[in-house]
């Protein structure tokens, strides 16, 4: 099944192009030439995509804006199209995840959108959900008993044996048909129904967490949608807590990535999150160091980046978009604070210098390293 974006345009060329671009890509295109259209589209069936050209900021800013109060696409993709008048942070500001300056080439346009066809199909298949009750145990400062109503890979809709608990998060327990293996995940509560039923959305899931719910649930589908390609990325700026790699088609901030790299020595997996975004050229990546084994992975990411010398690759891949557009403006906020600081320069610019003009950012970037605080690993020309 293809998937579905919404272009809300009036220009004949961007649609021209974008119809070429997205049918290449097997993405489907429902055009709208008005906003109130668009808004109507939006609350009567799904899109994995929504793309605004941006020529009124108002009316944009609504078309958005109704994409997230709409419940069947309020994890859509916004990805606005905006000239220099706009700019990326004018983009941003609005809510989206994706900026793509105008005028664009059929080429430029596709490179770009391989990285939105390999979210959307990711956050798809995050969504897919398949009908199962099972019984769940929940524990928080009390246990509880509910059962399953559905399960998808990123969380499930339960109905407790007694009122919803006031508590979140909480941790669940629960055996999948099929699977000798009791599954234990972390969970928070995201939305509330009746007195009984809730949706719990999965937190700080584990590989091993991950790679159990997607084998059982792949076994349950009639055709399991498989993910694009990784992406071929150049490492050029390398510390302790974070990577710049070159590529024509980043994944948006707030994204969720496995980093890899295969070696003589093996292979060197470790998890990053998306800060920084140039369309076309590149993105930041903070590895994500929360717990014991992640921080061991990233250490041993680092030190065979490290001895690879010049410009090594690396393979990346979206696990999930973790940030609304509006927890991607608050961790904006956020970052700017001293409190915020850590103790790496390169996370501290990626943090907190993401909306700059490129050219701006990557002359800090080039500071940075001249102040010995990143390492350059740019290919030698």
């Amino acid at each position: 099944m293809n998937l579905k974006t919404l272009l809300l345009s009036s220009d004949e060329k961007t649609v021209r192009i974008l119809r070429r671009v997205l049918g290449d890509l097997e993405i489907d295109v429902k055009h709208c030439s008005t906003a109130d259209d668009a808004i109507r589209q939006i609350t009567r069936q799904r899109f994995e995509g929504i793309i605004v050209d941006v020529t009124d900021m108002e009316e944009a800013s609504n078309v958005l804006r109704g994409t997230k109060a709409a419940p069947v696409n309020k994890r859509a993709l916004a990805i606005v199209l905006v000239d220099s008048s706009v700019g990326m942070k004018g983009g941003f500001e609005m809510g989206a995840h994706f900026v793509l300056h105008k005028p664009f080439a059929v080429e430029r346009a596709k490179a770009s959108f391989r990285a939105v066809r390999a979210l959307m199909k990711r956050e798809r298949r995050m969504q897919m959900r398949v009908p199962v009750q099972v019984p769940i145990s929940c524990f928080g400062s009390a246990s509880y008993k509910a059962n399953t109503l559905d399960l998808c890979e990123g969380g499930m809709a339960i109905k407790f044996s007694g009122r919803v608990p006031k508590e979140s998060p909480l941790r669940f327990s629960l055996e999948l048909p099929g699977m000798n293996q009791v599954l234990e995940i972390q969970g928070e509560l995201a939305w509330e129904g009746n007195s009984e039923q809730a949706g719990v959305r999965f937190k700080d899931a584990t590989d091993e967490q991950r790679n159990l719910l997607r084998q059982w649930l792949s076994k349950q589908l009639s055709e399991p949608e498989e993910n694009d390609p990784p992406v071929n990325c150049q490492v050029t700026e390398l510390s302790a807590g974070a990577c710049y790699l070159t590529t024509n088609s980043p994944f948006p901030r707030g994204t969720r990535v496995m980093l890899s790299i295969k070696t003589s020595g093996g292979e060197f997996r470790g998890k990053g999150f998306v800060l920084v975004a140039h369309p076309e050229l590149g993105m930041g990546v903070e590895f994500l160091q929360k717990t014991a084994e992640q921080r061991e992975q990233a250490q041993h990411l680092v030190a065979t980046l490290r001895g690879l010398g010049d410009g090594p690759e690396l393979q990346v891949e979206p696990e999930e978009l973790e940030m609304s557009p509006d927890d991607r403006l608050a961790m904006a906020v956020a970052s700017k604070s001293e409190g915020s600081r850590s103790e790496d320069a390169l996370v501290d610019l990626f943090r907190q210098k993401f909306q700059i003009p490129v050219d701006a950012f990557m002359e800090q970037m080039r500071e940075t390293r001249q102040s010995g605080e990143s390492r350059s690993l740019s290919a030698k020309r």
